[in-house]
């Protein structure tokens, strides 16, 4: 097995969802660009490239995470508040957050250019998505920078858009905080192989 296909496995094993992250001088608005770029290799369906991205970093992040806090605060009991700003102080004091879009004026125009598959070009968008931010997650791994996916839409979505301008047509999907890792994942627990996987 080549050192590549090796450090491949490696990365898969490895990644971990890391919820309380912190903030570190080696995680440059350059390093996540390069991040990016990389995992924007991930395919599409139809090459359609629906993903867009936004990148929130010091402040602009911080902000993203007091909006989710003061948009929680009318949602969540009293009684586990605390706990949910504790949840949330774990991903406002990391190094900034990815928020991940799909934006519906590339899907609607594939389905006018696809008209026979119209009804599964949000499926697909939305399978885009998921390999988007998994290259990006797997990326950031692979660099030592901790990270997890979060899904506070849509109930964030209208400020969201309001204050960082966000296109209309551009529809949130996950919220990806990340930075130097301040906790130890757990183990990962998996159901029997025989249950999930079936060769015949």
């Amino acid at each position: 097995m080549s050192a590549a296909t090796t450090n491949l496995k490696d990365v898969l094993i490895n990644r971990r969802s890391v919820r309380k992250v912190g903030k570190s001088a080696l995680i440059t608005k350059e390093k996540i660009q390069e991040v990016i770029q990389t995992a924007l290799h991930a395919p599409t369906s139809f090459n359609m490239q629906s993903g867009r991205i936004v990148v929130l970093m010091d402040g602009e992040h911080e902000k993203l995470w007091d909006i989710v806090k003061e948009t929680l605060r009318s949602r969540v009991p009293a009684e586990n508040f605390e706990a949910t700003v504790e949840r949330l102080t774990g991903f406002r004091e990391g190094a900034g957050t990815i928020l991940f879009f799909e934006n519906q004026e590339t899907i609607r125009t594939m389905q006018e250019k696809a008209a026979s598959y119209k009804d599964q070009f949000p499926f697909w968008s939305h399978q885009g998505s998921a390999m988007l931010q998994y290259a990006v997650w797997l990326t950031l791994s692979a660099e030592g920078i901790g990270a997890s996916v979060q899904h506070y839409n849509p109930i964030i979505d209208e400020e969201v858009k309001n204050v960082w301008n966000i296109p209309q047509d551009w529809s949130l999907v996950a919220q990806m905080p990340f930075g130097e890792a301040k906790e130890q994942a757990g183990e990962k627990a998996f159901l029997p192989l025989e249950d999930v996987v079936k060769f015949y």
